[in-house]
């Protein structure tokens, strides 16, 4: 969703493609004094923003309140040991076995809810594609306890006033439709429903579309689908537009094209030797504005994007979901084969060998990266500026030539070798 870009893949893996557990022991530990202290804090202040002490009453109970969800903390602080090619992330959220189900959902969905995609302009492949990625088509839509979940994710965290923000987002939920708190269920995270809402994201799109005074999106799949509509129609999502395709790129393909900043039309990019995969021409609206991107790297598959693939950016901002969200919706909407994208050639990265680059950068290029394993758009321009220095190609993906170079990094000569010393040469006794 909007507000979950800093989840990407992890919120979506850990909820979606494995079945998600909630942890609901609460054993008998006694909350802490510091504990207590924020909770108190905590009520007042939800409270004084307009929280009704009803609902607070409600979540919270007598002032016995204590709920430690230490696996939700856990999983906020943990990291993949390997960052997934986009290869291996699409081929593991959109396999044949789930293009076939998206298909059948589809033909349903097509007979059912036409006025929706009439009327918000959003096509019925792309919410069904949304669907199937964010819940396995309804069936994983989180168990975790929201107000138990937040309120650990907001006590002493590294995003905390996040999570706080959300934990009132919920709290207003309640309130304004009178909810019980064994209805608010969720994400690890806190995200909602069948489309996954981030409560936020619920208070400004969800919308009561079967009319019954309630935003259910949860057990009411019509207020669910049009609120995901509604989402999508807000953020700009073109019904007539594509998000964009695979395509090849010349030899001589200048790799600082690439990236989310570089934005030519297809037209130009035409005019620069990019063309579909199979070697034919675009086909696509020369005027319309794109961007080349290369998510593995210049010996991986690039791909044209259009601007309804940056709006599934701002829903999640991971490439790789966006890639995979946009193949389904091909996939759905055509009778087209399904064909697993191909791993050759491909290096896997793993948070170490990006936190390496990232500390280097810092060190050497004098920037200020975060220094969080993750290799993000801003983290791939360092990436090709370190690589203009280093006389490499910049497609700002660190493949194994790069790490080998910074291993071997010299602080006078750089990445050059430095000057071996002359050999002394030994006098001949006559």
């Amino acid at each position: 969703m909007k507000f979950k870009f800093f989840f990407c893949f992890f919120v979506l893996l850990s909820g979606l493609v494995c079945p998600e557990v909630c942890v609901c022991a609460q054993g008998d530990a006694t909350p802490t004094k510091e504990w207590m202290t924020y909770l108190e804090n905590l009520k007042a202040e939800m409270m004084a923003k307009g929280i009704s002490k009803k609902t607070i009453d409600k979540a919270y109970g007598d002032k016995t309140y204590y709920h430690p969800r230490p696996e939700v903390v856990a999983q906020d602080k943990k990291q993949v040991e390997f960052v997934l090619t986009s290869y291996a992330y699409v081929n593991k959220i959109v396999s044949e076995g789930r293009v076939k189900e998206a298909r059948k959902h589809f033909k349903d969905l097509k007979k059912r809810y036409q006025k929706v995609e009439d009327e918000y302009q959003v096509p019925l492949e792309y919410l069904t594609s949304f669907w199937a990625v964010e819940t396995n088509f309804g069936q994983n839509k989180g168990k975790y306890h929201l107000i138990d979940g937040l309120t650990n994710l907001s006590y002493r965290n590294r995003r905390s006033k996040f999570f706080k923000d959300e934990l009132y987002n919920v709290l207003k939920i309640m309130d304004k439709f009178d909810l019980q708190n064994d209805k608010m269920l969720g994400s690890w995270a806190g995200a909602m429903g069948h489309f996954q809402f981030m409560p936020s994201t619920y208070n400004a799109y969800a919308i009561d579309y079967d009319g019954d005074g309630v935003i259910d999106i949860w057990d009411s799949f019509d207020d669910a689908i049009a609120s995901a509509a509604n989402y999508l129609h807000d953020l700009g999502f073109k019904k007539d537009e594509p998000w964009g395709r695979a395509v090849q790129l010349p030899w001589d393909f200048d790799y600082t094209l690439t990236g989310y900043k570089v934005r030519k039309t297809v037209e130009e990019w035409e005019k620069l030797g990019v063309k579909n995969k199979d070697g034919k021409s675009l086909g696509l609206k020369p005027n319309l504005q794109a961007s080349v991107i290369i998510p593995d790297g210049r010996k991986g598959q690039p791909y044209l994007i259009l601007g309804n693939f940056r709006r599934i950016m701002i829903w999640n901002r991971s490439e790789n979901y966006a890639l995979a969200v946009g193949m389904l919706a091909d996939y759905i909407a055509s009778d087209n084969k399904y064909e697993p994208l191909s791993s050759k050639n491909q290096y896997a990265l793993t948070n170490e060998d990006i936190i390496k680059v990232q500390k280097f950068i810092n060190k050497v290029l004098h920037l200020n990266l975060k220094e969080d394993g993750k290799l993000g758009p801003k983290t791939k321009d360092a990436v090709k500026k370190l690589q203009a220095k280093a006389k490499m190609h910049q497609d700002g993906y660190p493949d194994y030539r790069l790490l080998y170079k910074i291993d071997h990094y010299d602080s006078k000569a750089g990445f050059h070798v430095p000057a071996q010393p002359k050999k002394k040469v030994k006098k001949v006794q006559k």
